[in-house]
């Protein structure tokens, strides 16, 4: 039993039904595959035929070799039969080109479709499969998933069902013309082949697994490790993460020595069981032929459909491989497309409307295992356009309370309304369109500064976007890169600092322009001077709107409506500043550390 990539799931048998969910993207183009079909069986017919015309050649040249007969018949003859051999060659190929021209756009179209179901299902899928993927394993396993079923469409449509097609024609020829002995020679070493080469490759079928497996562990453990490069430098670990690589490798390296000695004894016995084959049809034709039963050309026809069935027949065998191993492949693939979401949409789910932009949370519990409960019993409001802060320590529940409200998690009691609204009976999508969020740990895309704004709202014009550029004060520093707002970030936005991250994080924001607003711990990368224009641009933004705040540092919410102070994820005290320091408790605590710091 192999664990496959994906938490939770294992693979144990190959996975046949993928044949049932590729059909519906073949039969898009039913007319295409009509004619493509028409044109295999046309190739066949020729290729069929083709031997029949070698036939007549040997015995025309045979015939007039031995009797006396007119130059113009002796020279005319065979070469109108060599006339007719190449212009039957030439449709065959004809005929391949014009039925691969006509399948590749189905196969192309349906490689689209699956890859972006693929893309789609990842995004549906919750936040807590994303935070235990691993990352090049996951695209590694999509990638050969992909590939692999580019192989099934083609090579079974066009290598399987025309070579069984060639088989049964060829048995048949052979036993009309021929007798039965040559038909049940051919009959039988086909069968011998064809249990073979399943027999072969279901045995051999675990090294392609873990091959695969150790590829993946391979792959994963090489991004993971030039992702956090900057960690490996800061702690010297080069010749430590080299060493775990090359463990992974050794690993990669054995699994493809049993892969390859299997195939070894597998073609090794695909070999024998042909030769043995062609052997046997030869020495009979040729007895035949010594007993004048058979022409010469009848000899020469025998072995050009023997030739003719073993190539294809042997392409079948590496075919038929090559699916087993693409199967593997796409497994994972077709067993995450089954994953289902842990957070999904009620049949029914309405789209939120915001009026006023009123959050309330009543008798909230949380948690992600159910030995430690994150949120416990805890409820507030978060009245129209007043300003929330929530404060505690490290471990308090702040955060998580963020991905309940984006609906990441559903929660475990209780209920979020927004304006009055359950969050689970409205769509996600409508949900997170009216929420903006600034994280405390900012990832842009690997793109210009400008397309990273942008993407808060990737319709709007160019102005738009300056304009929240000025209002996250952006501009000085965008004026003094060399290639301004087209300045490429970086993966993740390495090339930024984090102060600068999360000033491009508030204009993208800005430019989202939501209903609510969220800023966790927004300022907390930046210095004394760029947070409080930080602030002061949060303020304009958060004019009139909805805001949550949770922060760290208490002086960049003195001027709350209302503050939440949680510890260990219940509410201990709740009010405005100046309330809560006459209190004397918990955050009248943290105020004077604050302040001595």
């Amino acid at each position: 039993m192999r664990r496959s990539s994906y938490p939770d799931q294992e693979v144990t048998s190959i996975n046949w039904s993928a044949f049932k969910l590729i059909l519906p993207y073949l039969f898009e183009f039913k007319k295409r595959i009509f004619f493509a079909m028409l044109c295999l069986v046309l190739t066949k017919v020729a290729s069929v035929y083709l031997p029949f015309i070698l036939k007549d050649i040997v015995d025309t040249l045979d015939a007039n070799a031995n009797i006396e007969a007119s130059k113009r018949v002796a020279i005319l003859v065979p070469f109108g039969l060599v006339g007719a051999y190449g212009l039957v060659r030439l449709s065959i190929v004809l005929f391949a080109e014009i039925r691969d021209t006509l399948f590749g756009r189905v196969t192309e179209r349906a490689i689209r479709r699956i890859s972006l179901n693929v893309f789609r299902h990842l995004h549906r899928l919750d936040l807590d499969f994303h935070l235990n993927r691993q990352t090049g394993g996951l695209s590694r396993d999509i990638d050969r998933g992909t590939s692999g079923i580019s192989f099934l469409m083609r090579f079974m449509v066009f290598n399987i069902v025309p070579t069984l097609l060639e088989i049964i024609m060829v048995i048949s020829i052979l036993f009309i013309n021929y007798g039965i002995l040559f038909a049940l020679i051919t009959l039988a070493s086909i069968l011998a082949y064809v249990a073979f080469s399943v027999y072969a490759t279901e045995r051999r079928t675990r090294y392609v697994r873990e091959a695969n497996q150790a590829d993946s562990s391979s792959n994963t453990r090489a991004i993971d490790s030039l992702l956090n490069y900057e960690t490996v430098k800061y702690f010297t670990n080069e010749d430590y993460e080299a060493n775990s690589y090359d463990k992974q490798l050794a690993t990669w390296e054995q699994a493809k020595i049993k892969n390859r000695l299997s195939l070894f004894a597998l073609n090794g016995g695909q070999a024998f069981i042909i030769a043995m084959a062609m052997t046997s049809m030869l020495a009979l034709a040729a007895y035949q032929v010594s007993h004048e039963k058979m022409t010469l050309g009848d000899f020469v026809l025998i072995n050009a459909f023997m030739m003719q069935l073993f190539m294809p027949l042997n392409f079948l065998g590496f075919v038929y491989r090559e699916i087993k191993g693409s199967l593997a492949n796409i497994e994972n693939m077709f067993g995450l497309l089954d994953r289902k979401p842990k957070v999904e949409d009620d049949e029914n789910a309405a789209q939120l409307v915001i009026k006023q932009g009123q959050i309330e949370a009543k008798r909230l519990s949380f948690h992600y295992q159910q030995d430690r409960e994150i949120i416990k019993d805890i409820s507030f409001k978060v009245n129209a356009g007043e300003k929330v802060a929530i404060v505690g320590k490290s471990g308090s529940g702040k955060s998580t309370l963020v991905k309940l409200l984006f609906r990441f998690y559903d929660v475990t009691q209780g209920e979020i309304r927004v304006d009055g609204q359950n969050i689970k009976e409205v769509s996600q999508q409508s949900l997170r369109q009216h929420i903006g969020i600034v994280p405390q740990d900012t990832v842009l895309f690997n793109d210009t500064l400008f397309a990273n704004i942008q993407y808060g709202n990737p319709s709007a014009s160019k102005e738009a976007v300056q304009q929240a550029i000025e209002m996250a004060h952006l501009t000085e520093f965008i004026d003094s890169l060399p290639q301004k707002e087209q300045t490429v970030v970086g993966e993740r936005g390495l090339k930024l600092s984090g102060g600068e991250k999360q000033r491009v994080a508030i204009a993208r924001t800005i430019l989202k322009n939501p209903s609510i607003l969220i800023f966790d711990e927004a300022t907390s990368s930046l210095d004394s001077q760029s947070e409080q224009a930080i602030l002061s641009a949060i303020n304009e933004v958060a004019k009139d709107r909805t805001s949550i705040v949770i922060a760290h540092r208490l002086s960049t919410i003195v001027d709350a409506d209302n503050i939440i102070v949680m510890q260990q994820g219940e509410i201990v005290e709740q009010g405005n500043h100046q309330a809560l320091l006459n209190q004397k408790g918990l955050y009248a605590t943290m105020w004077q550390l604050q302040q001595s710091e």
